[in-house]
Protein backbone atom coordinates (compact mmCIF):
# COMPACT_ATOMS: atom_id res chain seq x y z
CA UNK A 1 0.00 0.00 0.00
CA UNK A 2 1.81 2.85 -0.95
CA UNK A 3 -0.32 5.45 1.11
CA UNK A 4 0.82 3.94 4.27
CA UNK A 5 4.11 4.33 5.91
CA UNK A 6 5.46 0.72 6.60
CA UNK A 7 7.96 -0.42 9.62
CA UNK A 8 11.24 -1.91 8.10
CA UNK A 9 13.35 -5.15 8.75
CA UNK A 10 17.07 -5.95 7.30
CA UNK A 11 17.06 -9.45 7.41
CA UNK A 12 20.44 -11.41 7.50
CA UNK A 13 20.67 -14.82 7.35
CA UNK A 14 22.95 -16.85 9.07
CA UNK A 15 25.62 -19.71 7.85
CA UNK A 16 28.38 -19.41 9.94
CA UNK A 17 29.51 -16.54 8.35
CA UNK A 18 30.50 -18.86 5.12
CA UNK A 19 27.06 -19.09 3.27
CA UNK A 20 23.95 -17.18 3.35
CA UNK A 21 21.32 -20.16 4.71
CA UNK A 22 18.45 -19.65 2.22
CA UNK A 23 15.92 -20.34 4.57
CA UNK A 24 16.70 -17.50 6.86
CA UNK A 25 16.26 -14.91 4.15
CA UNK A 26 13.39 -14.36 1.70
CA UNK A 27 10.94 -17.07 3.28
CA UNK A 28 11.45 -14.45 6.76
CA UNK A 29 11.35 -11.17 4.82
CA UNK A 30 7.45 -12.76 2.80
CA UNK A 31 6.21 -13.51 6.10
CA UNK A 32 7.57 -10.08 7.41
CA UNK A 33 5.48 -8.18 4.28
CA UNK A 34 2.08 -10.08 5.60
CA UNK A 35 2.27 -8.30 8.76
CA UNK A 36 2.72 -4.90 6.27
CA UNK A 37 6.18 -5.10 7.19
CA UNK A 38 8.46 -3.94 4.46
CA UNK A 39 11.53 -6.46 4.52
CA UNK A 40 15.44 -6.62 2.79
CA UNK A 41 17.49 -9.51 2.99
CA UNK A 42 21.67 -8.82 3.35
CA UNK A 43 23.28 -10.45 1.15
CA UNK A 44 26.21 -9.53 2.77
CA UNK A 45 29.90 -10.57 1.84
CA UNK A 46 31.26 -14.11 3.55
CA UNK A 47 34.31 -15.69 4.93
CA UNK A 48 36.95 -17.27 4.66
CA UNK A 49 37.60 -14.65 2.00
CA UNK A 50 36.23 -11.67 3.62
CA UNK A 51 36.81 -10.95 7.34
CA UNK A 52 35.57 -8.66 10.46
CA UNK A 53 34.79 -5.76 10.26
CA UNK A 54 33.54 -6.31 6.34
CA UNK A 55 30.04 -7.63 7.68
CA UNK A 56 29.37 -5.22 9.87
CA UNK A 57 30.27 -2.26 7.22
CA UNK A 58 27.78 -4.45 4.77
CA UNK A 59 25.18 -4.51 7.16
CA UNK A 60 25.45 -0.67 8.59
CA UNK A 61 25.42 0.46 5.08
CA UNK A 62 22.35 -1.21 4.65
CA UNK A 63 20.72 0.05 7.27
CA UNK A 64 21.63 3.31 6.31
CA UNK A 65 20.75 2.84 2.93
CA UNK A 66 17.00 1.96 4.16
CA UNK A 67 16.62 4.70 6.02
CA UNK A 68 18.26 7.29 3.69
CA UNK A 69 15.35 6.22 1.34
CA UNK A 70 12.61 5.92 3.63
CA UNK A 71 10.71 8.93 2.39
CA UNK A 72 10.24 7.33 -0.78
CA UNK A 73 9.68 3.70 -0.02
CA UNK A 74 6.96 5.05 2.27
CA UNK A 75 9.14 3.63 5.04
CA UNK A 76 9.21 4.99 8.80
CA UNK A 77 12.41 6.02 9.50
CA UNK A 78 12.33 5.75 12.97
CA UNK A 79 10.97 2.50 12.83
CA UNK A 80 13.66 0.46 10.85
CA UNK A 81 14.81 -2.67 12.37
CA UNK A 82 17.15 -5.86 12.30
CA UNK A 83 16.58 -9.52 12.69
CA UNK A 84 19.17 -12.64 12.31
CA UNK A 85 19.65 -15.88 12.75
CA UNK A 86 22.79 -17.69 13.75
CA UNK A 87 26.04 -16.02 12.64
CA UNK A 88 23.36 -13.15 10.83
CA UNK A 89 22.33 -12.77 14.30
CA UNK A 90 25.82 -12.45 15.82
CA UNK A 91 26.22 -9.87 12.79
CA UNK A 92 22.69 -7.99 13.47
CA UNK A 93 24.04 -8.43 17.22
CA UNK A 94 27.01 -6.07 16.37
CA UNK A 95 24.88 -3.64 14.52
CA UNK A 96 22.68 -3.16 17.17
CA UNK A 97 25.51 -2.72 19.65
CA UNK A 98 27.30 -0.56 17.64
CA UNK A 99 27.52 2.71 18.90
CA UNK A 100 28.98 4.43 15.74
CA UNK A 101 27.99 8.13 14.87
CA UNK A 102 26.95 8.76 11.54
CA UNK A 103 29.67 9.16 8.85
CA UNK A 104 31.21 12.84 8.07
CA UNK A 105 31.02 12.19 4.36
CA UNK A 106 29.82 13.56 0.93
CA UNK A 107 27.66 10.31 0.78
CA UNK A 108 24.52 10.87 1.80
CA UNK A 109 23.37 7.58 2.67
CA UNK A 110 26.85 7.15 5.20
CA UNK A 111 25.52 10.34 6.63
CA UNK A 112 22.34 8.20 8.34
CA UNK A 113 22.09 6.22 11.02
CA UNK A 114 23.08 2.72 11.12
CA UNK A 115 21.52 2.14 14.58
CA UNK A 116 18.66 -0.45 14.33
CA UNK A 117 15.48 0.64 16.47
CA UNK A 118 15.25 -2.50 17.56
CA UNK A 119 16.87 -5.98 17.27
CA UNK A 120 15.19 -9.70 17.03
CA UNK A 121 18.49 -12.01 17.48
CA UNK A 122 17.53 -16.26 16.41
CA UNK A 123 19.58 -18.50 18.15
CA UNK A 124 22.16 -15.96 17.83
CA UNK A 125 26.15 -16.36 17.97
CA UNK A 126 26.48 -13.83 20.68
CA UNK A 127 29.86 -14.68 21.91
CA UNK A 128 33.50 -14.76 20.20
CA UNK A 129 34.95 -16.59 23.20
CA UNK A 130 35.52 -20.23 22.39
CA UNK A 131 33.95 -21.65 25.34
CA UNK A 132 30.51 -21.03 23.71
CA UNK A 133 30.92 -19.71 20.62
CA UNK A 134 30.24 -21.63 17.10
CA UNK A 135 33.42 -22.04 16.15
CA UNK A 136 33.02 -22.29 12.21
CA UNK A 137 31.46 -18.47 12.23
CA UNK A 138 34.11 -17.16 14.91
CA UNK A 139 36.89 -18.99 12.14
CA UNK A 140 34.81 -17.68 8.56
CA UNK A 141 34.66 -13.88 10.86
CA UNK A 142 37.65 -13.67 12.25
CA UNK A 143 40.13 -16.07 10.68
CA UNK A 144 41.75 -19.19 12.22
CA UNK A 145 44.00 -17.12 15.51
CA UNK A 146 42.45 -13.81 15.46
CA UNK A 147 43.97 -12.12 18.80
CA UNK A 148 42.00 -11.83 22.15
CA UNK A 149 41.68 -8.04 21.17
CA UNK A 150 39.92 -9.26 18.53
CA UNK A 151 37.51 -11.75 19.92
CA UNK A 152 36.60 -9.23 22.96
CA UNK A 153 35.51 -6.32 20.27
CA UNK A 154 33.14 -8.85 18.75
CA UNK A 155 31.98 -10.27 21.64
CA UNK A 156 28.33 -9.14 21.55
CA UNK A 157 27.53 -9.52 25.59
CA UNK A 158 30.46 -7.11 26.13
CA UNK A 159 29.29 -4.50 23.92
CA UNK A 160 25.52 -4.23 25.43
CA UNK A 161 25.00 -0.66 26.83
CA UNK A 162 21.68 1.70 27.22
CA UNK A 163 22.04 2.49 24.07
CA UNK A 164 21.71 -1.30 22.85
CA UNK A 165 18.09 -0.96 21.04
CA UNK A 166 14.98 -3.17 22.52
CA UNK A 167 16.16 -6.80 21.31
CA UNK A 168 14.03 -10.00 21.06
CA UNK A 169 16.31 -13.11 21.57
CA UNK A 170 14.87 -16.45 21.29
CA UNK A 171 16.95 -19.47 22.09
CA UNK A 172 16.49 -23.74 22.48
CA UNK A 173 18.52 -25.20 25.12
CA UNK A 174 19.38 -28.43 23.36
CA UNK A 175 20.99 -26.51 20.03
CA UNK A 176 23.65 -28.47 19.08
CA UNK A 177 25.03 -26.13 17.07
CA UNK A 178 24.71 -22.63 19.09
CA UNK A 179 24.58 -23.16 22.37
CA UNK A 180 22.16 -21.48 24.97
CA UNK A 181 25.10 -19.96 26.79
CA UNK A 182 25.36 -17.41 23.82
CA UNK A 183 22.13 -15.63 24.41
CA UNK A 184 22.11 -16.30 28.16
CA UNK A 185 25.31 -13.78 27.93
CA UNK A 186 23.72 -11.17 26.17
CA UNK A 187 20.89 -11.02 28.41
CA UNK A 188 22.70 -10.64 31.83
Amino acid sequence: DQSTIHAAILVLPGGAYGMLAPHEGEPVARWLNTLGIDAFVLRYRLGPRYHYPIELQDAERAMRLIRAHAASWNTDPRRIGIIGFSAGGHLAALVATDTATPMASTDSIDRESAHPDLAVLAYAVISMDSAVTHVGSRDNLLGPAPSRALVDLTSNERRVTNATPPTFLFATVDDNVVPIENTLRFIE
